[in-house]
């Protein structure tokens, strides 16, 4: 705020003089013109009609201004001329002439005076005429006062009426008078001493429009001499005090060579009259306001002006005398010396105790705050303002003089006013008492702060951005100063207004405003504990803020303030997050921030501390970081970073179960680059150490949650974890360098003898740095560069016999296998002193390859880095990748070690050698790979390879072991041995490691028990492959191996038999079913190949015939893969008319029991088999063919056709009677309406190929026989799967080698059809008869509408019930 003065003037009479009235404003200087000769001359005063005139009034006025002259050396001496000099200046300026109008003598007397002046008023002209009345001829009134012989009587009214107009037409006439300097100037001389008050405004104007210096000194001089003491004196100093106010220059000349009327000033402020004190503090405010007069009389300040000065501004009562002190002091306190003289002065102790006023040790604290208890808002905002014009010195200093004196208490009451000038000065004066502790200690802020926040709800009231701005900084201040022991929201009403005035201003549109807001939202959250009252929940309070936050920064970075935000506007944005933070974490440690006080009990509520945090951490990732990464791409301000990296710093400990997906996104998105990139850039040389501080606890706090993520499964991991911290911040604070010079530093040699160890610190934690950013993709270093560098360092290290922690040998080895170019040789040197690899070893795809892609490196470290692969590998993240995969490409980018494997066989031996030496766990892990590998790659031949390590390793641990039962890694290899045997597609000669691989597996399944499921699973499974998947003639030497083998045939036949006592499962494959199921298939083809080539047979395999038929007919929920073993099985005794060497059929095994004897002709015929057996088995395999399961489909209608052979060799009618049934056709029509292409499925051909032999029409007729050859006709023959074809070629041979009658047209198409079909092969039907018994892990059975079956199922039951009843009852009448 800007003081102004008060000029007094003392004449109540004159309009311009009254008090408190504003200066008339300071007149332009007009641009000098010369006036015409003729009709408006020189001035009338100052001109003669030639040198000799003697007329009596221009002669009057130069004899009176000669003479004066002479009489007056002083003003000779200021001039600097001679006086014949002046008296030829005088003559040449006669010489000019004067108009003779102006020249005529005037008659004598008061009438003769009055038309004499009428008269010469018209000669002069209009312009000469002021609109004075009456009017004023101003020629007139100058020639009377310079006319000696003129009378007392009329100077005085001339003087009077040239008084009247200065005061009124003061411009108009310097405007006339200026430009004859001469006459300008014996005015001013006949003015002075005479009008002086009078004229002072006019007098000012033309000694401004006529500058000379030497005037001046005359002028200054005269004011010398004319000071009177006491009230006389005021004319003089108010003319001073305006003269100094119009020229610029008049301050400087007073003090430096008038010095003593600076004397005569401390006169007139020890005169009682108040007015004359005004006139001199405003003259001293002027000399004081000059840098020359503040050097000048800084020494009579200090000895002589200070005291008087106070005790005159202390007992001032008018508001003039009050206006002009504080005017002096202002200027005053634009010194610290003046500042310091005026805090340090003080009474003696003998003068205060008898002083009313000045009480203490600073008057001036208390002289001001006597202003503040005025009721006047400009005495307040001057005393304030001065107040903060003492405290912008030096706050600590002089703030304890204003706090003492209770001044604080006042300026918080000043803030109920309407001034927007008194506020602001108070807020200022506030502002800077906040930096002194005192003032928080005597508790003034908890006085003042709802005179504070009811200001600030005023002021938003107001369109005045500075004072909303001064307002939020005070109350940012005061909140954030405030100690934590002195409570400062005592009220519940105060708080939740200031939370209302903070919430306005941070939705203010004004962005300055916001930004104050913003901080002062900050400083509000930053320390909850100053909130005393349990009425205000602060997370309810950050709650509201904090949307009010989202939706600025969502308004900022969405609309078109964001090209507005500058550096200091952002910092406070941030800011505020990072105090919100702060406060969020420190809430977690407080039990009571845990429960939500405002809630009922036993209910929810979403204002929990736990929500908050992850509100804070959403709106720092999709707004805070964003806006800063596209503030980034301009101007980069180390403050607005500093806040920024500190806010991501706190946000670690914000949502701890967030922290690791946190600092992935980070170091994904580059931050480590970021930061290291601030840091060379901001903090070299020591600069920036709060930057350097922050970015180093960030660097620190994100590496140590990226290695806490990575290092879980390790059991040394915090070990590690405590040594990697303390190298981060030990090294972090002093690595400030570029990339470059990083790099460099990776390949500096320390010194051999040097204790100092920052170097290796700052390698290591460089490439601690370089680690995290490339395994979260930021390589923001060079591949080659960093190998070399890479390189470097780890032969020095060799070099210096130094070994690196584990956790820095971790980082090199990831770096090196990801930069190492492939196209280059390996220089294993660099590994030479690698320690133990379990201790070093990353489970990642790249260091895998690494390791296995060299083979120096995988004949060294090539098992152990296989056996660590698969311990860190989950198990069932395998089994899903492998199921989800179906390509080969996707596969391989999920499980890396298949194509390492696909290029590399002779890993394969490693992968062999882990599943013997290594846990069950790593066991089933190579498994798993290798039965993908071998499954998904049908190109590599690896079998041969493979079988005969099996053989070693089967062998090693048959001998070694000595129970071969509790090893649990035989299984797992067993069950590859399965797999391998299962990937060899075809038929093969089998060698002799085949026979011994078979030798060893048969001695191996005949020392176990039926229990011993995981062993005899593989194990009948290699057994079952190897006698299907080879030529007849090794075919038939393995059958004889195992007939030979007895504990294998006594094993099979207690697994037989397990089929009716172990439960089973309706849909899934159990350890068990899959047991007996493999079990079923090795007996159906002994059975099968032991007849084939009449094998000698050292063991009998004994069979209840009535079991195995119950198995098939009563079910008892079965597997679908243990119903086709035993279909399989019960086909195959069939074929052999239940006559074999090898298996044995009973139809009753109880103990005491006697063989049945057939009841019938018919029984007899079909023995062992009873009509009724017949039928039911009947029944239930077309039961089974309603499941629509394309395995059990084709071994019940292969069952099916077997079976008819059986009956038309024992008994052809019973055999017709079956295949002629009327409900065949309802189960053709069952299984034809599944889809359109049902009639193509080779189960259907066959079956309508069984029911065709019956020569019946009901079941297929010639119209359904002529669709179905249609569609048939329609389909594409030789795309048609090879079964299928085989089934269709069957169907029309049986069509057309039927006695029905067909049309011609059915029989072209027939033969067509038959020419088109492709050449069947007699490997065909072989293979048929295979199942490959798969350890099951989906279920068999599709799926089907299981109330349509069982209804099917009813149907049949009955209506075969009937037709087997009737038939009894017909045979037995017979």
């Amino acid at each position: 705020m800007y003081i102004t003065y008060i000029s007094p003037q003392p004449t109540p009479g004159c309009p311009s003089a009254q008090p408190h009235a504003p200066r008339p404003p300071r007149a332009p200087r007009p641009p000098a013109r010369r006036l015409p000769r003729h009709g408006s001359g020189p001035l009338p005063w100052a001109a003669r009609s030639s040198p000799g005139s003697t007329h009596h009034g221009g002669g009057a006025v130069q004899l009176s201004a000669r003479r004066e002259d002479a009489r007056d050396p002083t003003l000779l001496r200021a001039a600097g001329r001679t006086p014949p000099e002046l008296r030829e200046r005088r003559r040449e300026e006669a010489g000019r002439g004067l108009p003779r109008s102006l020249s005529i003598a005037r008659p004598s007397g008061r009438g003769a005076m009055a038309a004499g002046c009428e008269g010469v008023r018209d000669r002069h002209g209009a312009r000469w005429t002021l609109p004075l009345r009456p009017p004023l001829c101003l020629a007139c009134a100058v020639e009377t006062l310079g006319d000696g012989g003129a009378s007392l009587v009329r100077k005085k009214h001339a003087l009077s009426r040239l008084r009247d107009a200065l005061a009124w037409q003061a411009l108009p006439v310097v405007q006339l008078l200026a430009p004859d300097e001469r006459g300008c100037l014996c005015l001013i001389g006949t003015l002075f001493g005479k009008t002086l008050l009078e004229c002072c405004a006019g007098f000012v104007l033309l000694v401004t429009q006529i500058f000379i210096e030497h005037r001046l000194h005359t002028t200054l001089y005269r004011c010398g001499g004319s000071s009177a003491y006491g009230r006389g004196s005021l004319p003089t100093f108010t003319l001073l005090g305006k003269l100094a106010d119009a020229v610029p220059v008049f301050a400087d000349i007073l003090v430096v060579e008038h010095s003593n009327l600076v004397d005569h000033l401390l006169v007139g402020l020890m005169y009682p009259n108040e007015g004359v004190k005004a006139a001199v503090c405003y003259l001293y405010g002027k000399l004081y306001s000059s840098p020359v007069g503040t050097e000048k009389l800084s020494a009579h300040f200090e000895e002589r002006l200070c005291g008087l000065f106070l005790s005159t501004f202390g007992h001032a009562q008018t508001k003039e005398l009050q206006v002009n002190c504080l005017g002096l002091l202002k200027e005053l306190l634009k010194s610290d010396r003046f500042v310091s003289v005026l805090m340090n002065n003080s009474k003696p102790e003998e003068e205060s105790e008898n002083s009313d006023l000045l009480e203490g040790e600073n008057p001036l604290p208390l002289i001001l705050k006597k202003l503040l208890l005025t009721r006047d808002e400009m005495l307040q905002a001057a005393s304030s303002h001065c107040m903060a014009a003492v405290l912008v010195h030096s706050p600590s200093r002089y703030a304890p003089a204003f706090i003492h004196a209770d001044v604080p208490e006042f300026l918080f009451e000043c803030l109920m006013c309407s001034s927007e000038i008194l506020i602001w000065s108070v807020y200022c004066s506030l502002l800077l008492l906040t930096e002194e502790r005192l003032f928080f200690s005597k508790c003034h802020t908890v006085y003042g702060i709802e005179s504070l926040v009811r200001s600030l709800q005023d002021v938003l009231q107001l369109n005045n951005v500075e004072l909303h701005k001064q307002g939020l900084l005070l109350f940012t201040e005061i909140v954030r100063r405030q100690p934590v022991e002195i409570k400062l929201f005592t009220n519940r009403g105060i708080c939740i207004n200031a939370m209302d005035v903070l919430m306005k201003t941070v939705d203010c549109p004004v962005l300055e405003v916001v930004v104050e807001a913003v901080k002062a939202v900050a400083a509000f959250l930053s320390d909850r504990e100053k909130f005393v009252t349990p009425c205000v929940s602060p997370k309810k309070c950050d709650s509201d803020l904090s949307d009010s936050l989202m939706s600025l920064v969502t308004e900022e970075l969405l609309g078109n303030k964001t090209k507005l935000l500058v550096m200091y506007e952002r910092s406070s944005l941030l800011w505020y997050l990072l105090c919100v933070c702060r406060l969020a974490v420190e809430l977690q440690s407080d039990p009571m921030a845990q429960e939500n006080a405002f809630t009922a009990p036993y209910s929810e509520s979403k204002e929990t501390l736990n929500n908050f945090s992850e509100f804070l951490l959403r709106i720092c990732d999709s707004l805070c970081i964003p806006m800063v990464m596209n503030y980034l791409e301009g101007a980069v301000s180390s403050s607005v970073m500093e806040v920024f990296i500190s806010a991501l710093n706190t946000l670690f400990t914000v949502v701890p179960n967030m922290r690791d997906k946190f600092s992935k996104k980070l170091a994904s998105s580059c931050f480590i680059r970021l930061t290291l990139e601030l840091k060379a850039r901001f903090c070299s040389v020591q600069s920036n150490p709060a930057l350097n501080q922050a970015c180093s606890s960030f660097l620190c706090n994100l590496c140590l949650s990226l290695y806490s993520a990575t290092e879980k499964e390790r059991t040394s991991s915090q070990e590690g974890k405590c040594g990697m911290s303390e190298l981060l911040q030990k090294s972090l604070p002093q690595l400030n360098y570029t990339v470059a010079e990083s790099l460099l530093l990776l390949a500096e040699n320390p010194e051999p003898l040097s204790l100092d160890q920052s170097l290796c610190s700052h390698q290591h934690c460089f490439i601690l740095l370089l680690y995290f950013a490339y395994t979260l993709g930021d390589r923001f270093v060079p591949e080659a560069e960093l190998f070399l560098a890479i390189r470097n360092f780890l032969l020095l290290a060799q070099d210096h016999r130094d070994c690196p922690p584990p956790y820095v040998l971790r980082a090199v080895l990831y770096l090196l296998a990801v930069c190492q170019d492939k196209g280059k040789a390996l220089d294993s040197r660099i590994l030479d002193n690698l320690p133990d690899l379990s201790l070093v070893y990353i489970h990642c795809p790249v260091l895998l390859k690494f390791f296995l892609h060299y083979p120096e490196l995988m004949g060294r470290f090539g098992h152990q880095v296989l056996q660590l692969w698969f311990s860190w590998e989950d198990c069932n993240h395998m089994e899903t990748e492998e199921a989800a995969f179906g390509t080969s490409d996707q596969l391989n980018n999920a499980n890396p070690l298949l194509p390492i494997l696909k290029s590399n066989s002779s890993i394969l031996l490693i992968l062999l050698d882990l599943v013997c030496s290594s846990s069950v766990e790593v066991a089933q892990k190579v498994l798993m790979a290798l039965r993908t590998f071998l499954e998904k790659n049908e190109d590599v031949f690896v079998c041969d390879l493979l079988r005969n390590q099996f053989l070693q390793i089967l062998q090693q641990l048959l001998v070694e072991s000595i129970s071969f039962i509790a090893n649990r890694n035989l299984p797992i290899l067993l069950s590859l041995l399965f797999l391998v045997q299962l990937r060899s597609k075809g038929t093969r000669e089998l060698d002799s490691t085949d026979f011994k691989l078979l030798h060893q597996v048969s001695n191996l399944c005949g020392k176990c028990r039926p229990k011993d499921t995981d062993l005899l699973q593989p194990s009948l499974n290699f057994l079952y492959c190897s006698l299907h998947q080879t030529t007849p003639c090794s075919q038939q030497r393995a059958v004889a191996v195992l007939l030979s083998n007895v504990s294998l045939l006594e094993l099979l036949q207690k697994i037989l038999e397990c089929t009716w006592s172990f439960p089973s499962e309706p849909t899934y494959l159990s350890s068990e079913d899959a047991l007996l199921s493999s079990g079923w298939l090795l007996a159906a083809s002994l059975l099968i190949y032991q007849h084939r080539y009449s094998t000698e047979v050292h063991q009998t395999l004994s069979l209840d015939l009535r079991q195995v038929l119950n198995a098939v007919i009563f079910r008892n929920k079965k597997s679908v893969l243990l119903l086709v073993s035993i279909v399989q099985f019960l086909r195959a005794i069939l074929r052999q008319n239940f006559s074999s060497l090898l298996v044995t059929v009973v139809q009753n095994t109880a103990q005491g029991a006697t063989q049945p004897q057939p009841s019938s002709l018919e029984d007899a015929a079909l023995h062992p088999l009873t009509m009724q057996q017949v039928f039911s088995l009947v029944v239930s395999l077309q039961n089974l063919l309603v499941h629509k399961d394309f395995l059990l489909s084709q071994a019940v209608v292969a069952c099916l056709e077997t079976l008819l052979e059986y009956l038309y060799v024992r008994n052809q009618d019973v055999a017709l009677h079956v295949a002629s049934q009327p409900w065949h056709r309802f189960l053709l029509l069952t299984l034809l309406s599944g889809s359109q292409k049902s009639i193509l499925q080779p189960e259907v051909l066959r079956l309508m190929t069984l029911v065709s032999e019956g020569r019946s029409s009901n079941i297929i007729s010639q119209k359904e026989i002529g669709q179905i050859l249609q569609e048939v006709a329609e389909a594409n023959l030789l795309e048609l799967p090879e079964a299928t074809s085989q089934a269709l070629h069957l169907f029309l041979c049986q069509i057309q080698s039927s006695h029905c009658q067909m049309e011609p047209a059915q029989a072209r198409t027939i033969q067509t059809l038959l020419e088109h079909l492709p050449e069947q092969t007699s490997t065909c039907a072989k293979h048929q008869d295979i199942v490959y018994p798969f350890a099951g892990q989906m279920p068999l059975i599709r799926e089907v509408r299981a109330g349509a079956v069982t209804e099917v199922e009813g149907i049949l039951h009955l209506l075969l019930l009937t037709i087997f009843s009737q038939r009894q009852t017909v045979q037995k009448v017979g």
